[in-house]
């Protein structure tokens, strides 16, 4: 499933060929949905945002539609006359002079308003968004240091979307790699010095993997093997997916553990 960098670059690229352009049609393959199609023909698209895994496609009209992917959903953006060759089942179309985007095997569709947003059963337990929302890591810390979370394993909380939504599978286990900790860690365990590179590391991770499209190994460590042309797998990660290989810092051998009922990778000798 797709991650919070993941959705936020899908919405920068609807938001390129949607935002303040007038719709000259709007199709939803939903009922519930199809007969408010006609009040959003001619309207403009004001934004477009990520919350999580979530995708908020905001019209001037003060209507929001929002699409979570799930396991199989992806929107797809063509030139206005071209229909992308896929087998897979249209749910939503947005058409401009130019372009049109379009939501293909997604079921968690629904259409909402500005003012009635905040009661959408999703999200309104979701914590906020690393890259949508101002967070600074100072608020991180506190939030981490709070009754709510401060007693929590590191290795379940993370995947937590009340926490701060966005953070998957992957980021999990880059983020703890990069922090030092194990996942076994509480935050009221953690040192102040440690409780701030947590937060900067959280920040950091998702903030980088957005823009290096899902990469988060470091540069000086990928570049040999890009170099040598190994596939994006083998580089893409400092630890996640990477099961026996060699931690790029100190050689030790990278494991593979299942906590929260998903697997997650960690360096042994980094990770103290």
């Amino acid at each position: 499933m797709p991650e919070g960098p993941e959705i936020r670059r899908v919405a920068d690229r609807l938001g390129r060929v949607l935002i303040e352009r007038p719709l000259e049609q709007v199709w939803f393959a939903f009922e519930s949905l199809a007969e408010h199609a006609p009040t959003l023909c001619n309207a403009r698209v004001r934004a477009v945002d990520s919350w999580g895994k979530a995708l908020l496609i905001r019209f001037d009209n003060g209507q929001v539609l929002y699409s979570h992917n799930q396991l199989y959903g992806v929107w797809r953006i063509s030139r206005k006359a071209r229909v992308p060759s896929t087998k897979r089942i249209l749910r939503v179309e947005l058409v401009t002079d130019t372009h049109a985007a379009r939501l293909y095997s997604a079921s968690d569709i629904s259409l909402w308003h500005e003012d009635t947003l905040g009661d959408h059963p999703f999200l309104s337990r979701l914590g906020p968004d690393l890259l949508t929302h101002q967070v600074s890591p100072n608020w991180l810390e506190a939030r981490l240091k709070s009754s709510r979370f401060k007693k929590r394993n590191l290795g379940g909380l993370l995947l937590d979307q009340s926490l701060v939504a966005g953070i998957g599978n992957y980021l999990r286990s880059e983020i703890l790699f990069y922090a030092g900790l194990l996942p076994r860690r509480r935050p009221a365990d953690l040192s102040d010095a440690e409780l701030a590179r947590l937060a900067t590391c959280m920040l950091e991770c998702t903030q980088g993997a957005y823009r290096e499209a899902g990469v988060t190994n470091r540069p000086e460590w990928r570049a040999p093997l890009i170099e040598a042309g190994h596939p994006r797998a083998i580089w893409r990660h400092a630890v996640f997916n990477r099961e026996g290989r060699r931690c790029f810092y100190c050689d030790s051998l990278i494991e593979k553990r299942t906590i929260a009922s998903r697997r997650l990778y960690l360096c042994p000798t980094c990770q103290q």
